[in-house]
Formats: structure tokens, sequence, C-alpha cells
């Protein structure tokens, strides 16, 4: 898909006054502009992805149409794409990289929409997994920019049982003894390939699982064959340093954690005053319907629309047909308000 790829370079100044003074965030745009600058759809990236991992949301005919929406897809930081633990020079190389918030990351992206790209309000701002993280934070930082909001499998804040997960990927890479602190010479292989074995457990559920579907995602006939083919191929690509920080930015997602709401969840969701959509998955096993439920009434125009899927989390990839189509209709549905 054809697709404007820039970037807005800048400090990025962190929760903690950590300054980085010419921090890259890279991003691309499906579609253009209207006169009015009142068509712009944000779509922030999830966890370890980059902007070519939301495009199968993307494309005439779709609730995104690039034909009339101008897409902005914003590469969050620690990606391996905007600055990240891999791509930035000394002193902010490797595991010197700035732990880097939610917050930290909207602020950037505020900046580039507001004063780069000069539009003064989304249409839509909508996001999967740690995209529905950005998502909410803008709606709750930014009120008076967001007139619609599609939180895809996400929360307000990450819940206990979540950062649990995220701690035994950061465990396992540490537990390599070739992760050095972080100063490795080689990629700690063994340290990343136990994050896919970790990772593939929870991704998918384990209804997934009891229909076989795992041996369809390639040339698989053992479940071995689907882990080592699969899951350890994904992350010996992955860079060790951008999954401890990426890590870290998801363990930390909290939408109240700020001087205005001062760690009230419920002030910060009462905030929000976009037309809202919280999708979760029926199976998911990080961002639970319950989760969702329990924050639905706090927000004042809120739609529930749970996906009845067995795909657990990785409904909202792209990789089930069904569930794509589910999410594009729920989204055409809340453009049409």
């Amino acid at each position: 898909m054809d697709a404007a790829i820039a970037e807005h370079v800048g400090p990025l100044i962190t929760h903690d006054g950590t300054t980085v003074p010419a921090a890259r965030l890279v991003y691309a745009t499906y579609g253009k502009l209207n006169r009015a600058r009142d068509n712009a759809i944000l779509f922030p990236t999830r966890f370890g992805a980059t902007h070519r991992e939301n495009e199968f949301l993307i494309g005439p005919g779709k609730a995104l149409d690039p034909g009339r929406w101008c897409v902005i897809v914003p590469n969050l930081f620690g990606n391996g794409l905007s600055s990240s633990p891999s791509n930035t020079p000394a002193p902010f190389d490797g595991p010197r990289f700035p732990s880097v918030t939610i917050a930290d990351a909207v602020r950037v992206q505020h900046q580039l929409v507001s004063e780069v790209l000069g539009i003064s309000r989304l249409a839509l701002v909508v996001g999967w997994s740690m995209g529905a993280q950005q998502a909410y934070e803008w709606a709750a930082r930014y009120p008076d920019r967001v007139s619609r909001l599609a939180v895809i499998c996400g929360a307000a804040r990450t819940a206990v049982h979540n950062a649990v997960f995220l701690e035994s990927l950061r465990a396992a890479i540490r537990a390599d003894a070739a992760w050095a602190g972080g100063e490795y010479r080689t990629p700690p292989l063994g340290g990343l390939r136990a994050v896919g074995r970790i990772y593939a457990g929870w991704a998918y559920s384990q209804d997934w699982y009891r229909e076989g579907l795992h041996l369809g995602m390639g040339d698989f006939d053992t479940l071995e064959s689907y882990l080592a083919g699969y899951w350890d191929r994904l992350f010996e690509q992955r860079d060790a340093n951008n999954l401890m920080s990426m890590t870290w930015t998801w363990i930390h997602h909290d939408i109240s954690a700020n001087e205005r709401h001062r760690g009230d969840l419920r002030s910060a969701l009462r905030a929000i005053d976009a037309d809202t959509l919280l999708m979760p998955a029926r199976t998911d096993l990080y961002f639970r319907t319950a989760d969702n439920l329990a924050e639905q009434p706090l927000i004042r125009r809120c739609m529930l629309e749970e996906i009845p899927t067995i795909w657990g989390h990785m409904c909202a990839s792209g990789q089930s047909p069904v569930d794509t189509r589910f999410i594009d209709s729920a989204l055409r549905g809340l453009l049409g308000r």
C-alpha cells in the first residue's frame, strides 16, 4: 500500500525529566488532509510493530479509507523505527535509552499533529493493544482534540496480571548470560527465544490451540515445529534492548498517572469527551472484557462491542479475516456517528 513516510525530529522529554534532544518520530500517512483539515485519523502502532502492521485495516472500501480520510500512523518509541535503544546514538544508546511512558510518546505525537500538521481536532484515534493505550491517553489528555475513540483490545491502565506476563518476558532476557546488562555484543538468542515461547502461550487463546489453528500458521505438523518455526524465528529478529524498552512502557501505562488526575482512574475516564467504542476480545488474555466493562460507565458516551473470537489477543492483528471484518464494521459504525 502506498504510504508517505516522514519523520518529526525534536526533543523527547520523559516523565523523569530526561531529554533526548533530537528524537525521531517516524510516521506514515495514507490519504490526504482536506482543506478544512478535519478528516484526520490517528492510528498508533502496537508492541514491536511498525506502521506496516497497521495497513490491513487501511484501504479503499474499508472504514479507514484513504480516499476519504487522512490516516496518520505514528511509530511508537522503542519499536526500532522511531527513536529506540537500537538506533539512538550515545549517550542514549542501548540500555541507556530512557524509560518512556505512553504519555511521553503521546505528547510528542500531539506536537506532530498540532504544530507540524496543523490539525486542531482528530476525527478518530484508534489503536490495538499498545496502540489502544496510546489512543486512550490521547482522549484523556487532550479531550478537546479527539472526536471519536476506538480502543481495540486495550485498557486505560495496565492490569496487574498483564504486568506479571510482561515481567516474565523481561526476566527471560535477563536470564541469558549474553544479555550482559544490555551491553551484549551478540544478540541474547536464548533469552529472545524464551520470550517467544512465553508469548506463544498468551497471544492466542486455549480454544485456538484446541482447534489446532497453530498448525495453519505455516508449514507445521507438530507443536514444536510451530514454536520453533514461528515464535523462535519471530523473536530472534528482535532487538533485546528494544523489547526491554517497550515492555517497560507497557507495564507503566496509566492514563491517570499525571498531575491532573493523580492516579485517580475514575477522574481520567470522566475527562474523555469523545464518542467512544471499547472493543475487547472474548478470549484475550492480556486485556479482559471485565476491564472495559468497569471503564465503560465512567465514559460519557461509550459503547462496548465484544469481539466474539477464539483468536485471543491476536484477533486484531489482521490474521483472522472474520475478526478483521467485525472490527472494520464496528469502526464504520463509529465513524458514521
